[in-house]
């Protein structure tokens, strides 16, 4: 791909932002060095590896590679059979931990998940969590062995620290016995690897001992007793040891990691793979991506494309066609409408899309493969180079024209500008026919009219605008394909400023065929914009339709069914009914012939048909619909303070806790949630209102009742303790659930925090001794998790 150009689409931006999203060193060089590839295969391969890695980050979160470190040095080294350092081995550790966590987030939660293409990557990965254990077991810190790394490295550090403890004992004696007046400071110090004593210069000669050092002023001897001194060289010796043993234990470790160097080589060139897949996964999802379609007929369709470097919340969407019906697209409007942004949100998705990468654009958006994409925008002026905006120009037009094929996708941002408008816009025609004859994918935009009138003049090339506002006289960034602009010049003129008499004057200046033309081009636009808008409506009612004619259809399915259940189940009630009949018929003649035989009494005859006369009689009944049940009507005045009602659409019961305004809707307090319900969503709950209704005309006799009426209006449904003691928070929970339990607000909700415990641990063994709680529990989560108690009252 031309270098030059992919700068001037700003494609450096992007794999900027993708190096961001990876976190190896490994994994950052391979997006720095992404570059769109050529064959399609290779292409679709790529776009599926971010596919899926965009769909396991969606389920998943995100997965961190920062400890794959790179370790290929430290392998070859094993390969010459050296020995590894404590660091090397604890990256290698790391590396294996990575390796470990990214093997487990590969893993399927369930056997339903679809496979995709990283789990040919994710299988490949081998944890070696054996090694990786042995590791972590030996080494704690890059310069701290554990001492448990061997038997006898545990030794010789008992020994040491047995010997330490027998220097200090020996050096504490002197120092606060008999060397004490001797000392500069009765301090224990150490020069080198040597316990010393710091001792006065001049009593050098009443400490025997080894001098190690001297103060800078000379006045103080750093002096190893005698008494100490074989200590000290043994004291060295099982130092020296210790570091013996330790390099035999990194050397056996090394040899541990020399059998699985190929697996490690592995696992590392495999992290960093998936640590650039899933970069290119995080930068789809961030910038709300999606996969599009490639073809290799140098189609592009790109619907409700946003430029991915500006504001998301900002940008508005375009939608491109380029290559089905037509091959040229000239886009001509106003400054600063977008007509540049379009250009290169059109090569920048092309580079995107054939890196690999997800472009910010609608579901199935289709891009073709180019070899090449040629972009020549911005102002190329050189001083350097005595080169011109015109010539610099044309100087890159040349050279793309050298190489161009009918592989390529050329943009040309104003074409031809910056020389004489008549022969700029005949140069541009030239150089656009041209490409146009051989079928080359272009994009220009211009506000040159002779363009406009070639494109409405020549097959296979199109107009296109960037809508401008009159109105507002500001643009609005759409791209209408199919329509010339309008460079809205003397607009833009007038909104800066520009006195209204020059640009009358300006006016009178064009020529009548000039104004009719733009006149022209205003009514298409706003004939567009009014078709566009009015398809956009009818497309609205369709849907809508298809919506309506969807729930008609489920409801009639519905109905259908439950015609065919009752249908169903009044013919099984019918046949039992039948059945019935025919054994009471049966049984009926039986017991005539019977008394006719038998001479029984009339008494007795009259005692059948009695039963008989029930059991038809119970029959007849239980065929019989039972009539539905009429929901009672309620009035404002209905209801009370304090009344025990259901709320019919939550299926919740609560208390009154406001009368019903002008609307018929008040306050229903239901445990901890308070919710205004109109009342025609509510039924008085009986044996509730007969005990409310009780209580009040009690409390309607004497003060204390309206002093509990009044605290029944009063008491929160929580209460919060942190920041007391246990003792105070008792005595205060004390008198709130005697309130509470009082007022009939339940359940409660009790704020302890979660910090030692202690406080919820106070909390719940005053809540087992309380008879009137009938159960407590911690919160759930959106409750206050640990850190509340939820109470429920007998």
């Amino acid at each position: 791909m031309n270098k030059k150009s992919m700068t001037k689409l700003e494609y450096n931006k992007m794999i900027d932002l993708l190096v961001e999203k990876a976190s190896s060193i490994r994994g950052k060089n391979l997006c720095r060095r992404l570059t769109p590839m050529t064959e399609i295969g290779a292409i679709e391969t790529a776009q599926e590896e971010t596919a899926a890695a965009f769909t396991r980050l969606i389920k998943k979160g995100r997965i961190s590679f920062s400890d794959a470190f790179s370790v290929e040095e430290s392998l070859k080294r094993l390969e010459i059979g050296a020995a590894l350092g404590s660091g090397e081995l604890l990256r290698i550790c790391k590396l294996l931990k990575c390796t470990n966590a990214v093997k487990s987030y590969g893993r399927h939660d369930n056997a339903e998940e679809l496979n995709d293409c990283l789990d040919v990557c994710f299988n490949q990965l081998l944890p070696l969590t054996q090694l990786q254990n042995e590791i972590e077991r030996c080494i704690i810190e890059e310069d701290e062995i554990a001492d448990d790394a061997s038997s006898t490295l545990k030794s010789i550090r008992r020994s040491i620290s047995n010997l330490n403890d027998k220097v200090h004992s020996t050096l504490t004696g002197l120092v606060n016995g008999s060397l004490r007046t001797y000392l500069q400071d009765p301090i224990i110090t150490m020069r080198g690897d040597r316990y010393c004593i710091p001792v006065k210069a001049e009593y050098r000669g009443q400490v025997h001992g080894m001098i190690h050092d001297q103060s800078s002023s000379g006045s103080t001897l750093f002096i190893e007793p005698m008494a100490v001194v074989k200590l000290n060289n043994d004291l060295k010796e099982l130092y020296g040891k210790e570091q013996e043993e330790i390099q035999v234990i990194l050397a056996r470790l090394s040899v541990d990691v020399a059998e699985f160097i190929e697996e490690i080589r592995l696992n590392f060139h495999t992290l960093t793979q998936l640590d650039f897949i899933f970069a290119k996964g995080a930068l789809a999802l961030e910038m709300r991506g999606s996969k599009p379609d490639f073809n290799e007929e140098g189609r592009i369709y790109i619907r409700e494309g946003r430029h991915p470097l500006l504001d998301a919340k900002k940008v508005v969407p375009i939608t491109v066609t380029l290559g089905r019906d037509f091959t040229l697209l000239i886009v001509t409007g106003p400054n600063t409408g977008g007509k540049t942004v379009s250009l290169k949100t059109v090569g920048l998705f092309t580079l995107m899309g054939q890196a690999g990468l997800h472009i910010p654009a609608g579901d199935h958006s289709e891009l073709a493969v180019f070899h090449q994409v040629y972009a020549d925008i911005g102002d190329e002026q050189s001083i350097e180079q005595s080169l011109s905006t015109f010539s610099s120009h044309m100087t890159n037009i040349v050279s793309f024209l050298k190489e161009v094929d009918e592989r390529s996708l050329v943009l040309f941002d104003e074409l031809c500008a910056g020389t004489d408008p008549t022969e700029g816009a005949a140069l541009a025609i030239a150089i656009l026919s041209q490409l146009h004859k051989r079928s080359i994918r272009t994009m220009a935009t211009t506000h040159y009219s002779e363009l406009k009138v070639f494109a409405l003049s020549t097959e296979g090339v199109e107009n296109a605008c960037c809508e401008f506002d009159v109105a507002t006289l500001s643009p609005t960034y759409h791209l209408l394909i199919g329509i010339p602009g309008k460079s809205n010049a003397f607009a833009i003129s007038s909104k800066l400023g520009l006195p209204d008499y020059m640009i009358e004057e300006a006016r009178t200046l064009l020529s009548d065929q000039d104004v009719s033309f733009e006149d022209l081009l205003s009514d298409l636009e706003t004939s567009k914009r009014t078709i566009e808008k009015e398809r956009d409506e009818i497309a609205a009612y369709k849907r809508e339709i298809e919506r309506l004619k969807s729930q008609t259809q489920q409801k009639q399915e519905k109905i259908d069914e439950q015609r065919d259940r009752i249908l169903r189940e009044a013919n099984e009630k019918a046949s039992t009914i039948l059945r019935e009949a025919k054994e009471m018929a049966d049984e009926t003649m039986k017991n005539f012939r019977k008394f006719g035989k038998n001479n029984i009494s009339v008494a007795e005859m009259e005692k059948e048909r009695e039963k008989l006369r029930k059991k038809m009689k119970s029959t007849t009944a239980s065929s019989q619909l039972a009539p539905a049940k009429a929901k009672k009507q309620y009035k404002a005045s209905d209801f009370q303070l304090g009344e025990t009602v259901k709320v019919l659409s939550m299926n919740l019961t609560g208390t009154v806790h406001t009368l019903p305004d002008a609307r018929g809707n008040l306050a229903v307090q239901m445990g901890i949630l308070n919710s205004q319900v109109n009342i025609s969503d509510l039924e008085i709950v009986e044996e509730a209102s007969n005990y409310s209704a009780a209580k009040n005309r009690n409390l309607g006799h004497t003060s204390s009742g309206k002093m509990k009426v009044g605290k029944s209006l009063s008491v929160s449904p929580e209460i919060n303790l942190l920041g007391k003691t246990v003792d105070e928070a008792i005595a205060e929970l004390d008198k709130y659930l005697d309130d509470a339990y009082i007022s009939h607000v339940s359940p409660v909700r009790i704020v302890h925090g979660k910090g030692t415990g202690a406080l919820r641990k106070g909390v719940h063994n005053y809540l087992k001794r309380q008879s009137h709680v009938k159960s407590y529990r911690l919160g759930e989560f959106g409750e206050g998790d640990a850190g509340v108690t939820i109470v429920e009252f007998k």
